[in-house]
């Protein structure tokens, strides 16, 4: 049996993490709703919003696992776009892009502040000796 080490995450990391993963949650419901509510255009099947959905929600759920690579970071603000666009066939789907993407934004922001005081103190306490 191996003792691995768990790599430590950052509080940013962490933050939009929690964030993605909540939002994947409203989002297959977005689809569902857009199934149930025959939302989409003409010729398009119904079924399509729960694929859409579906599939929107995995892709933040794979993304929050990914956070650590800053790319992961940027995709993750990209799906809050996607989101947004999803408001021209449920706009009730605005009010969670912004929610969510207010939220997002305060993580990426807040979060890289919080990483860089952690780093400051960490530097300064190696300084000092502790």
């Amino acid at each position: 049996m191996s003792s691995r080490v768990r790599r430590r995450r950052g509080a940013q990391e962490s933050l939009l993490s929690v964030v993605l993963a909540s939002e994947s949650i409203v989002v297959f419901l977005g689809g569902l709703v857009a199934y149930g509510l025959k939302a989409l255009p003409a010729g398009i099947d119904d079924w399509w919003g729960i694929v859409a959905g579906g599939a929107l929600a995995v892709v933040m759920l794979a993304t929050s696992g990914l956070l650590r690579h800053r790319w992961a970071v940027y995709l993750g603000a990209v799906l809050q776009v996607v989101l947004a666009l999803g408001a021209f066939f449920v706009p009730a789907l605005l009010i969670a892009a912004a929610v969510f993407g207010a939220l997002y934004v305060y993580a990426t922001i807040k979060g890289g502040a919080l990483d860089e005081r952690n780093a400051s103190l960490a530097a300064q306490a190696e300084r000092n000796g502790d």
